[in-house]
């Protein structure tokens, strides 16, 4: 008896995802049609929706479809104003504003570089050769579990500094570099096995 509830919920929770993407699927093709915009941006906004869901699934479709599509046109390079959106649909300005807001958040947080990209960017400012932003990396990725929650700039200069042998006129550059201070660096350069 069990069993049949449990087979009952899973059946009407994925139809109701499946429900939940088909309504905001055809809210985004309808104010699609009705703005003019080109069939890549609805695409585009159609992937968002799915991508984070859980980020826009206590809101109307309507709500929803406008938000994506208004941040997938900025994003498709043909922005318009959020007016060209609200006259195709019922959505409020306000609720529209705060789902885009949140996507924006969310989208951030998917983009932020990754540790070895301040490795080569610190690497080029302070003109250290490619052997050296290697081993950095390499010694990075083997203190990827100390380093967590810790500032990258700091953490990419102290494995620059480790790299090159503790040299210390390089130590300062990097400080520089990073806009840190070299007692930081140390810091960071001794939680670091080698």
């Amino acid at each position: 008896m069990q069993w049949r509830r449990l087979a009952r919920f899973h059946r009407e929770t994925m139809h109701g995802y499946e429900r939940r993407l088909a309504a905001i699927g055809g809210e985004i093709r309808r104010i699609r049609e009705c703005a003019g915009l080109p069939q890549s941006v609805a695409e585009e906004a159609e992937s968002l929706v799915k991508r984070y869901f859980d980020t826009v699934a206590g809101f109307p479709p309507e709500v929803v479809a406008v938000a994506v599509l208004w941040v997938a046109a900025k994003a498709a390079g043909v922005p318009r104003p959020l007016e060209d959106f609200l006259r195709c649909s019922k959505a409020e300005e306000r609720r529209v504003r705060r789902v885009a807001w949140r996507l924006k958040e969310v989208m951030k947080l998917d983009r932020r570089p990754s540790i070895e990209d301040y490795v080569k960017t610190l690497a080029a400012r302070v003109n250290l050769p490619a052997a050296v932003v290697k081993s950095a990396v390499e010694l990075l990725e083997r203190n990827r579990r100390v380093l967590a929650g810790k500032n990258p700039w700091v953490s990419a200069a102290a494995a620059l500094w480790l790299a090159s042998f503790k040299k210390l006129g390089l130590l300062k550059a990097l400080a520089e570099a990073a806009g840190t201070t070299t007692v930081s660096i140390r810091k960071a350069a001794g939680r670091m096995k080698v």
